[in-house]
């Protein structure tokens, strides 16, 4: 039985996100990016297509938040014997492609499991695994290669290999801390040092905490809106300025259904409602990064404008089923790619320009490119205002004339 989707609470970087269940398990990650493959696929599938778990061993109460205006994951597991916290995080403003995770004891003694998995390509390439020097300023690693893509495992304790994982069983105290991480980088490159895990934490904690405190919404509901914002800085590239639609690929729209669609791409109308919340809010700089996105994006004829792009603004993103994966509560095909990227919906360039009128109003002038954007974009609009489209829900069928 799958993990119930609301028992995930999402970390990240800007630039990918990670799914981390109640029970400690990472079930869902794609590195480097929102719209690479996944190494950590356990969502769609079962621990065998890959995962990271550090939890308690047998029942446990759990009580989890987000260290104040942040996506720095904080989980208290207590047991009979004692309680733990979990620390999870991907930090920011680095560059690299780190997820962090701390064990602190806090009362008594808890036993505690580690399982490290790596699938490679969606669940389905087992990697070569290893044991490793290192790097310079480390006593021992594991690695994990296949292709281009590597993971060093680095930890306070390392698990040891049983078959194709990596497994480790031990008591932590009170008192007791022990850190690890996971990092990619290109195979053909050399391993990166470690982080500085105290120092990473904090700057992660005060560049959020920056970005939230200039919401200037101050109603009944400032925690919410605060955290729905994070929520969509947490989506945004931040290097590149696209936003995707959201993290993962194929969680069904009914159990069991075949509409799995993969929502880590850029799609223009989401992203410009997506900016008219934050302009709102005082975070035009996003606003105005994707509005540079756009024009990179869009960049040669906007006649050949489309309704989604992937975030580096490539245009291709051919869909295909991987059969290898039984999918989220048996919810199949899974998908990866989108093939409505080849659709025409008309309502798309009216969301558009309303979002960049809106930037325009919070003070960000326009630009001889981007207003020739525009022009562009409503001449595309006027030469197919005839022209029968997909709609606003992206029907599969026959293009048809939608209101």
């Amino acid at each position: 039985m799958s993990t119930p989707i609301d028992d995930y609470a999402a970390i990240g970087d800007t630039e990918t996100a990670a799914l981390v269940s109640r029970d400690g398990s990472v079930d869902w990650l794609c590195l480097p990016r929102f719209d690479s493959s996944s190494c950590f696929t356990a969502l769609l599938g079962t621990p065998e297509h890959g995962r990271w778990l550090i939890g308690p061993v047998g029942e446990a109460t759990t009580t989890r938040s987000y260290r104040g205006d942040s996506f720095i994951l904080e989980t208290i597991h207590r047991t009979a014997t004692g309680a733990v916290r979990m620390t999870d995080l991907m930090p920011l403003g680095d560059g690299r492609a780190d997820l962090v995770r701390m064990v602190e004891g806090l009362e008594g003694e808890v036993e505690m499991e580690h399982e490290w998995v790596v699938r490679f390509g969606y669940g389905r390439i087992r990697p070569w695994v290893a044991h490793s020097p290192g790097h310079e300023l480390d006593s021992e690693v594991i690695t994990a290669i296949a292709g281009n893509d590597m993971l060093v495992l680095r930890g306070s304790r390392l698990p040891r290999p049983e078959g194709d994982h990596h497994r480790d069983r031990w008591t932590v105290r009170a008192g007791e801390h022990y850190n690890f991480s996971t990092t990619w980088f290109a195979s053909y490159k050399a391993i990166p040092p470690p982080l500085d895990i105290s120092s990473r934490i904090q700057a992660t904690h005060e560049r959020s905490s920056q970005w939230a405190s200039r919401c200037t919404y101050e109603g009944p509901y400032r925690a919410e809106v605060i955290r729905s914002l994070l929520t969509l800085r947490l989506l945004t590239d931040t290097r590149r300025g696209g936003i995707v639609a959201a993290a993962t690929t194929s969680l069904p729209e009914d159990f069991g259904g075949v509409r799995n669609w993969d929502y880590r791409y850029v799609w223009l109308r989401d992203t410009a409602l997506t900016l008219e919340a934050l302009m709102a809010h005082n975070h035009t700089e996003d606003a105005k990064a994707w509005r540079d996105w756009l024009l990179r994006a869009i960049a040669g004829d906007p006649q050949d404008v489309q309704i989604m792009y992937t975030l580096s603004g490539g245009r291709r993103m051919p869909e295909r089923d991987l059969e290898h994966l039984p999918g989220y509560e048996g919810s199949r095909p899974v998908h990866v790619g989108n093939g409505a990227a080849d659709q025409w919906q008309a309502d798309v360039i009216g969301t558009v320009m309303l979002a960049l009128g809106k930037l325009r109003d919070a003070g960000v002038g326009e630009d001889p490119w981007s207003w020739t954007l525009q022009k562009r974009l409503v001449e595309r609009l006027l030469a197919h205002r005839d022209t029968k489209e997909h709609g606003l829900w992206e029907m599969r069928g026959e293009p048809a004339f939608f209101t």
